[in-house]
């Protein structure tokens, strides 16, 4: 497996060797935010950037170009989100989200690009932002359907969950229950209904394909959630991210954050065995990969990998040996390729 992790600074690709992951950086100097792999092709890697837009890379990350395609293409430079698909394809529809929010397809990885301009003239866009810039709002999260073609999940922050059911023609608004300081959205190719949102205000959940959606925080003492990953053997089994607050979550002054579990309706379960005690830990970045069920990977805000190989109980850091000299700034991003 190739892992791809943005820190704020840079891409860095590590890759395991004899039981450690050596570490090359790429896009280094860039302000990298999101990180994604095609569906179809995993050599073909996606990078967003705040302000110098989005990067792809053919061949795994050895080499990058710009890809905001020609004029008309994407309009904003700040990409906060970046997502392959429809799963089931051949990995060449791309979805780009933007601040201020904004979406973008493109059908051609990457060449042309049209915005889905229906999105911002929804019934609540005049009321998405963003608290630290509140003049503002962004695309926080882009999950297209793996079973459902044209079906594809945007979150704003802070704006809600909306639903595309035509490719991103049109709209709908965000439903009643989905939380409105969406973070990270994620579906699951074994229930195909099914949509999970980690929030500021708490966990959602929808298993009618985002048409209704309920609160699920039963032994959740710790409501703003960050990251979030579903098993991908065990649609049931689910981890998120949670601190006590925005400023606990990235605030490295105040950091806590602490991982917690989920399975087959149980109430939420706190899992530390493993992973670093929660004071002086900011927010994880989860990600999996469908080719390894039972398996996550987290990354906290500050750097460094962690693994579970028994569907979140355990974890151990990963040997990472990062270039001399050089310290992950703010994990901000995490994708797993094979």
């Amino acid at each position: 497996m190739r892992l791809y992790i943005a820190t704020g600074d840079a891409l860095a690709v590590a890759e395991r060797r004899n039981g450690s992951w050596p570490v090359e950086l790429r896009l280094v100097g860039r302000p990298t935010q999101c990180v994604a792999a095609a569906a179809g092709r995993p050599e073909r890697i996606w990078c967003g950037t705040f302000g110098e837009g989005l990067w792809r890379s053919e061949d795994a990350g050895a080499t990058w170009e710009p890809a905001g395609g020609a004029s008309g293409g994407i309009a904003y430079g700040e990409v906060m989100a970046v997502a392959a698909g429809p799963a089931a394809g051949d990995g060449e529809t791309v979805w780009a989200g933007t601040e201020p929010s904004a979406l973008f397809r493109s059908d051609d990885a990457g060449a042309t690009w049209r915005e889905c301009a229906a999105l911002r003239r929804l019934p609540s866009a005049p009321t998405w932002s963003f608290p630290p810039r509140p003049w503002t709002s962004h695309v926080r999260w882009i999950a297209p359907d793996p079973v459902v073609a044209g079906r594809v999940y945007v979150g704003i922050e802070a704006g809600g969950v909306l639903r595309t059911l035509d490719g991103g023609q049109t709209w709908e608004d965000s439903k009643p229950g989905a939380q409105r300081d969406a973070h990270t959205l994620a579906t699951h190719r074994l229930a195909p209904d099914r949509v999970y949102e980690a929030s500021g205000a708490g966990y959602a959940q929808s298993d009618d394909g985002g048409a209704s959606w309920s609160r699920r925080d039963e032994g959740l003492p710790w409501r703003y959630l960050w990251g979030l990953a579903a098993d991908p053997g065990d649609p049931e089994t689910v981890l998120v991210s949670a601190s006590r607050s925005a400023r606990q979550a990235h605030d490295a002054g105040a950091a806590e954050a602490t991982l917690y579990r989920r399975t087959a309706g149980a109430p939420w379960e706190e899992v530390r065995d493993g992973l670093p005690a929660p004071a002086g830990t900011p927010a994880y970045v989860l990600a999996t990969h469908d080719a390894e069920p039972g398996v996550f990977y987290a990354a906290p805000h500050r750097g460094g990998v962690y693994r579970s190989e028994d569907g979140g109980r355990r974890w151990a850091p990963l040997d990472l040996r990062w270039p001399a000299g050089y310290a992950p700034r703010d994990v901000r991003g995490l994708v797993v390729a094979a």
